[in-house]
C-alpha cells in the first residue's frame, strides 16, 4: 500500500500542474471578456454581493481509512468557517469517511458522494458536483457556495483551506480584469460576448473544483503515505522493545540456570570436604 500511495501521489501531482496552466488560460480569457464586455449583468451566474439566506460548502474527504486525522481535520475547519458567516448552513460530503465527521458537527447534509480513486475519474465527480450546484442555486440564485479541502504540503502535514466558489462578486471580477494580457496580439471575443463569458464560466467553476479534487487527493495519500510510515516505525519499536526484552529474560534464565549450577558445586564439594 506504501507504494501505491506514493505512486498516486505523483499521479494527483502531475494533475494539479497541467490543472494550473488550464486554470491560467481560463482566468486570461475571463479577463479579456470582462474587458471587452459592453453590457452590465451578463454572468451565466449572477455576480452578487447581496445578503444569502444559505451557505453551502463541498467538504472534500475521503472514502478509505489509513489516512490519520485527514478528515477530522477538514471536517473541524469547514465548521470553524462557516460558523461566523450568516444564513442556513449545509454541506455536500465527498467521502463517506468525512461524513461522519460533518453528521457529528451537526452539519445539515446536502448529499454524499465518493471521492475519485484516479484522476480519469475525477471529471465526472466533478460534473456530478456542478449538476448538483445547479439544482440548488436554481432554488436560491445568490447562495453562497464554499469549497473546502486539504491542500499539500512540501515536507508538512496538509493544509485546510477554504475557497469562495460563488457567486461571484465585484471583487473577483476585478482580479480578473487586472490579469495583464500575455501577448502582443489584443484579444477578440468571437461568438457573442454573453455566450462566451457563459462558456469561460462554466470551465472556470470546472476546473476550481477538478483542481481543489486533485489536490485533496494528493493530500489523501501523503497523510495514508505519513501514517504508514509511522505504523512501520511504530512496529519496528514494538519490535526491538520485544527483541530487548526476549534477550533480557533468555539471560535472566541462564544466569539462574547457572547460579543453581555453581550452588549445587559448591554443595557436592562442601559435603565431599
Amino acid at each position: 500500500m506504501k507504494a501505491l500511495a506514493a505512486s498516486s501521489i505523483g499521479q494527483y501531482e502531475k494533475s494539479v500542474l497541467a490543472s494550473a496552466d488550464y486554470y491560467r488560460t481560463v482566468e486570461l480569457g475571463l479577463g479579456a471578456c470582462l474587458r471587452a464586455r459592453t453590457s452590465g449583468d451578463i454572468l451565466a451566474m449572477k455576480i452578487g454581493d447581496a445578503r444569502t439566506e444559505s451557505v453551502s460548502a463541498i467538504v472534500l474527504g475521503s472514502d478509505q481509512g489509513l489516512v490519520g486525522q485527514f478528515n477530522q481535520v477538514v471536517a473541524e475547519f469547514a465548521v470553524a468557517t462557516l460558523a461566523p458567516l450568516p444564513g442556513r448552513r449545509q454541506v455536500w460530503s465527498i467521502g463517506d469517511r468525512v461524513r461522519g465527521c460533518l453528521t457529528d458537527a451537526g452539519l445539515p447534509l446536502l448529499g454524499v458522494l465518493s471521492m475519485p480513486n484516479s484522476v480519469k475519474a475525477i471529471a465526472s465527480l466533478v460534473g456530478q458536483i456542478q449538476i448538483d450546484l445547479e439544482a440548488h442555486r436554481a432554488l436560491d440564485v445568490n447562495a453562497c457556495v464554499y469549497v473546502i479541502y486539504n491542500r499539500p504540503r512540501a515536507g508538512a502535514s496538509p493544509e485546510p483551506v477554504a475557497k469562495r466558489l460563488l457567486p461571484f462578486d465585484s471583487k473577483w471580477e476585478e482580479e480578473l480584469v487586472k490579469v495583464a494580457w500575455p501577448f502582443r496580439n489584443l484579444p477578440q471575443v468571437w461568438g457573442g460576448e454573453n455566450a462566451t463569458l457563459r462558456a469561460l464560466i462554466r470551465e472556470y467553476v470546472f476546473i476550481s473544483l477538478f483542481r481543489a479534487c486533485a489536490e485533496s487527493l494528493a493530500s489523501e495519500n501523503a497523510s495514508r503515505l505519513a501514517a504508514m510510515e509511522r505504523a512501520d516505525k511504530n512496529i519496528n519499536g514494538l519490535l526491538e522493545n520485544l527483541e530487548s526484552s526476549f534477550h533480557r529474560i533468555r539471560q535472566q534464565s541462564i544466569d539462574e540456570e547457572l547460579f543453581d549450577v555453581v550452588a549445587g558445586f559448591e554443595a557436592l564439594s562442601g559435603a565431599k570436604q
